[in-house]
């Protein structure tokens, strides 16, 4: 197999190795690094991987990626050590709700999110690849509510990375936001800004955009811009498949999603060979994908408040990466269209492109009614509480799914005990948080205002690196 190198969805930068991939984060002509090319798996790969205990399928699959940049000893130590915390033995089991539908529970990491997965991942990784040079880097991110904490997990008490975290003030839970400012070391520098989750996103990417801030503070980024945060998600897609028959049989996913980056990750597994009968887009108010998949233009509107915080945005970044497939890997196209998607808010897709769109995905916005109907209902029949935001996950699934007799997984993404007022509005069940985050709604929380302004940010930055 030959060494993927990684290219800019825009087409104006070098290709570079997995670990340069990796430290840069954002390319530095604005667009997010993908693979030249895959390696996909026959099907007797696929089967054979059955046998396999999670970690390594997350090795067998993840090393495809990062051949020529991390000796695989090195990988299956990181990998290893990245579910230690976990509190399930399976990692990500599955559990069934009715006779072809599924859960696969991703909240059994130490901050109770999917994002657990890549984000135990990325820290060690990092630590990994700037080894003994000496260089300490300044990794930021933006955060709708679950990367923060995740992110932070990962690289607290790190000595050579100092992590900064933006949030939107007001727009996460309680428990989401204490997850993140409760945490005491040294490193860890969280910030709220005054504005939505795209304010915050757009500021990170301005950080990247200035390439003199960028070189000076050795910025990295933790948002699922980066790449290895794509490719730590893309095991339990299989992990699951495997579970309920692949390759033999065709699995369906509900993934609920805002950034565009789990999804993503899905369509990964496809494109490496995991048979799917369909890709569920699963979105709540906050609409774009789904409006994007029903007319073919993506376009913009005002983000809304919603019971699923974490998925009310209305920029998904990760939807450039596939943008880039659809437009024949055109990256100087693809760059003119994002230019014009910031300067008038939406683009129209070619007819080509958008036909391309619904052949590999479904998709489905589910309101806030229903969001609540779901976790009554799943309640009322099973006895499981779920978080809101799989709970759109599972909805989006039942409305959407094309073959009602072959199994559908939706993936529960955050532990309901996030998300308290919500679950208990719908059931009258307050979920308790696990006993090892008794201290939570009690410890001191550290965290600075800001305003939505980019040079304050670098100023704030500057000052605490």
């Amino acid at each position: 197999m030959t060494e993927i190198r990684y290219i800019s969805t825009r087409g104006n930068s070098p290709a570079l190795s997995f670990d340069e991939a990796v430290l840069a984060g954002l390319a530095p002509d604005g667009g997010l690094y993908v693979p030249d090319h895959l390696h996909p798996f026959s099907m007797p790969d696929i089967a054979a991987m059955q046998a396999l205990s999670y970690p390594e399928l997350a090795f067998t699959i993840i090393s495809r990626f990062t051949m020529g940049s991390i000796a695989p000893e090195a990988l299956e130590r990181i990998i290893g050590e990245s579910y230690k915390e976990f509190r399930h033995a399976a990692i990500a089991p599955l559990k069934q709700l009715d006779a072809h539908t599924f859960l696969l529970e991703l909240f059994h990491g130490p901050t109770l999110a999917f994002k657990d997965f890549a984000l135990q991942f990325l820290g060690r990784l990092l630590e990994h690849i700037i080894g003994g040079s000496g260089k300490k880097l300044t990794i930021v991110g933006a955060t709708s509510g679950d990367t923060g904490s995740a992110a932070i997990a990962g690289c607290a008490g790190r000595a050579n990375m100092d992590i900064f975290i933006l949030h939107p003030k007001g727009r996460v839970s309680d428990v989401q936001r204490r997850q993140m400012t409760t945490v005491a070391d040294k490193n860890v520098h969280n910030i709220a800004i005054e504005g939505t989750f795209d304010d915050c996103q757009d500021i990170v990417k301005a950080l990247f955009a200035d390439e003199a801030f960028r070189a000076r503070q050795h910025l990295t980024a933790v948002n699922s811009i980066n790449w290895a945060r794509i490719v730590a998600q893309i095991p339990y897609y299989f992990y699951a498949a495997l579970a309920l028959g692949a390759p033999a049989r065709a699995v369906s996913f509900s993934v609920p999603t805002g950034n565009f980056g789990d999804i993503y990750a899905g369509y990964m597994a496809k494109k490496l060979g995991l048979p799917m009968e369909q890709l569920i887009i699963a979105t709540n108010r906050n609409d774009i994908l789904a409006r994007c998949l029903e007319t073919g233009v993506y376009g913009m509107e005002g983000v809304v408040p919603t019971l699923s915080p974490s998925m009310d945005i209305q920029v998904s970044s990760n939807f450039e990466r596939l943008l880039f497939d659809l437009h024949g890997r055109d990256g100087k196209r693809v760059g003119e269209m994002m230019a014009k998607f910031r300067a008038e808010k939406k683009l129209a897709l070619s007819a080509d492109a958008w036909a391309a769109l619904k052949r590999e995905f479904s998709a489905c916005s589910i309101d806030d009614k229903e969001t609540k109907k779901t976790i009554a209902e799943i309640y009322a029949a099973t006895g499981e509480l779920l978080d809101p935001h799989t709970a759109v996950g599972v909805a989006a699934g039942a409305r959407a799914r094309r073959d009602t007799g072959s199994p559908l997984v939706a993936l529960a993404t955050a532990h309901p005990a996030k998300f308290p007022e919500a679950v208990k509005a719908a059931t009258g069940v307050h979920p308790e948080l696990p006993s090892h985050l008794n201290r939570l709604m009690k410890a001191k929380e550290r965290f600075e205002v800001l305003a939505n302004d980019v040079e304050k940010i670098k100023t704030y930055i500057e000052n605490k690196g």
